[in-house]
C-alpha cells in the first residue's frame, strides 16, 4: 500500500458518505464559483441504476487559499522531512512531493493537474522502517494533497507534530513545541483560512471528518491546532 493512496482514497471514501448500498468513483473536479465541485457517479447494486451528485465542501477552500496554506503546508512537512530521509536516505519521493506542494503554492500548478497526478510518488509502506519515519511520509503526502482540498494542510501539520513526538519520545513537550512553531510561523492570511474550516469530526465532506485525523493522537493535534488559530493574529 502507498502511504499517499491511502490518505487521498480515504478522504474520497469519507467525502461522498455514500450508504453501504453504494460504491462510487470520481469522475468530475473542477473550480466553481472558488470552490471545488467534485461530481461522483455512485450505482445502487441492488438496482444498478447510475446517479451523479455535484458536491462542495467547506474543506475545500477557494483556490487563492489553498496556495496560500499549501505553502505553510510544506514548511510543517519539510521540519521532520529528515526523519525519514534518516530511515530511507536513497528515497527522495517524500521531498519530491514537498517540492510539488511548493509549486502548487507558488502558481506553478494548477488544481487539475495535481489530481491527476494524486497517485503519483506514492511511498510504500515498505520502505521505512521507523514510525517517525513513516508520520513524516504522511505529513508530506497530506502537504501536497492541499492543492485539491485545503484542510489537508491540517493533516500535514498533524503528521509531523506526531513524527517530531515519536522522534523524541523521552521528551514529552516536543509534540507541544512542535504545534507552537507551526502556530508561530504561519501568515496573518493563512490563519484566517485556516480559521475557517469546520472543527475536527463534525463535517463528513473531507480529511476533518470522522476518521483518522480526528481520532487519537491525531485529532488531539489537529485540536490544539484549531483551538490556537483562536489566538492573537502573528505575522
Amino acid at each position: 500500500m502507498h502511504l499517499f493512496i491511502a490518505e487521498v482514497v480515504s478522504t474520497m471514501a469519507t467525502s461522498a458518505r455514500c450508504s453501504e448500498a453504494l460504491f462510487h468513483t470520481v469522475t468530475v473536479a473542477r473550480e466553481v464559483d472558488g470552490a471545488l465541485s467534485i461530481t461522483y457517479e455512485a450505482s445502487r447494486r441492488e438496482h444498478a441504476s447510475v446517479g451523479r451528485m455535484t458536491m462542495r465542501s467547506p474543506q475545500t477552500l477557494s483556490q487563492a487559499d489553498r496556495r496560500l496554506v499549501a505553502a505553510w503546508a510544506a514548511d510543517c512537512a519539510e521540519r521532520v522531512l529528515s526523519l525519514f530521509e534518516a530511515d530511507a536516505p536513497q528515497n527522495d519521493r517524500p521531498r519530491a512531493l514537498i517540492a510539488r506542494a511548493r509549486a502548487f503554492a507558488r502558481g506553478e500548478r494548477n488544481t487539475a493537474e495535481e489530481i491527476r497526478r494524486r497517485f503519483a510518488g506514492g511511498i510504500s509502506a515498505g520502505n521505512v522502517t521507523g514510525p517517525a519515519a513513516a508520520a513524516a511520509a504522511r505529513a508530506a503526502a497530506q502537504a501536497v494533497a492541499v492543492c485539491h482540498m485545503g484542510a489537508h494542510a491540517l493533516g500535514a501539520a498533524a503528521y509531523a507534530v506526531k513524527a517530531a513526538g515519536l522522534a523524541a519520545p523521552d521528551q514529552p513537550e516536543a509534540a507541544d513545541e512542535e504545534i507552537r512553531w507551526q502556530l508561530d510561523h504561519m501568515s496573518i492570511a493563512v490563519r484566517a483560512a485556516l480559521r475557517t474550516l469546520p472543527p475536527v469530526g463534525e463535517n463528513s465532506s473531507g480529511p476533518l471528518g470522522p476518521g483518522l485525523l480526528s481520532s487519537g493522537q491525531l485529532g488531539a493535534i489537529v485540536r490544539a491546532l484549531q483551538a490556537g488559530l483562536t489566538s492573537t493574529d502573528s505575522d
